[in-house]
């Protein structure tokens, strides 16, 4: 039968396919539109499996909380182009929530159910792969949660609410006062979000980090040529030094320099009149630790185009 304008229009609305993929599904399967979806859906997949080779270091990180719980979860992509296609925000924003219901595990998060349909994370995002057209991973998810207080979360360089390059949680334990513990705890995310710190506190710290530092110090300190006792003192002046820099509590407050983040948290115990303890936080920024393929732009155009 003669394939019409007005089919591969239908067909490209219900598959999200491009056109002149529509157009072959509806000669192959004969104009029956629901042969063509199917058609389309077999080939997608077997063009997401082809896709997965290819590195995905763009995306988007999302956040999403209910009650005390939050989650923070990246879902990367090729390009930053596909970041802020509608479609791919709304996969975000679902699997983040989603992850909420999870104990943060990402073949926990991977194995759940998406909202409004029988499958699970993994094969919607497979899907989505297929009509997009981009190879997408869900690279990494986190949940924070406390007894009773807040997981405060912010979004550094938002596209649309609860998504953006970097995402944090932190949390708060506390019977006080919920929105000034969520006003401290969002300020505290937004000087995490500025300042990457490496652990929570110095009992957090990899052992492995700070003898390495330590070793630093110590060669540095010898060529001063001063005696042991001198170099012993100068080593732990760097290693607390070290300590302010790379642990949260230590370090010095963003919104107010003159106190550190520990003492933040002290002064707002006070104002509340209950104990206040930050227990723990997470930060994601987009892409950090993934080595971006490097392609040569001519090269790419030839092989695009046959050449």
């Amino acid at each position: 039968m003669s394939i019409t304008a007005a089919m591969v229009k239908e067909l490209r609305e219900k598959s999200g396919a491009g056109m002149m993929d529509c157009k072959t599904a509806l000669t192959e399967s004969g104009g029956d539109m629901e042969a063509a979806v199917d058609w389309l859906r077999t080939k997608g997949l077997a063009k997401a499996a082809k896709k997965a080779g290819r590195v995905a270091a763009e995306g988007l990180v999302g956040v999403a909380a209910e009650g005390s719980k939050a989650a923070v979860i990246e879902l990367n992509s090729e390009t930053d182009f596909v970041a802020r296609n509608e479609g791919f925000q709304e996969l975000v924003k679902n699997v983040a929530q989603v992850a909420v219901g999870t104990d943060g595990d990402l073949d926990a998060v991977s194995d759940a159910g998406y909202p409004g349909s029988e499958k699970n994370v993994k094969d919607s995002i497979t899907d989505a792969i297929a009509t997009i057209g981009e190879n997408m991973t869900l690279r990494r998810t986190a949940v924070l949660s406390v007894s009773e207080g807040v997981v405060a979360t912010y979004v550094h360089g938002a596209v649309t609410e609860g998504l953006g390059k970097i995402g944090v949680l932190v949390a708060l334990e506390s019977s006080g006062d919920k929105d000034k513990l969520n006003g401290l705890g969002r300020q505290i995310a937004m000087h995490i979000a500025a300042t990457s710190p490496l652990a929570l506190s110095t009992d957090d710290l990899d052992p492995a980090v700070v003898d390495r530092e330590r070793s630093v110090f110590v060669e540095q300190a010898r060529e001063s040529g001063k005696p042991d006792n001198i170099i012993e003192k100068m080593v732990e002046g760097r290693i607390r030094k070290f300590y302010e820099e790379v642990t949260l509590v230590k370090q010095s407050f963003v919104i107010d320099p003159d106190k550190t983040v520990e003492q933040a948290v002290e002064a707002l115990g006070k104002e509340l009149g209950t104990d206040v303890k930050l227990t723990g936080f997470v930060r994601f920024a987009l892409g950090e630790g993934i080595e971006k393929e490097e392609q040569d732009f001519a090269a790419e155009v030839a092989a695009a185009t046959g050449q």
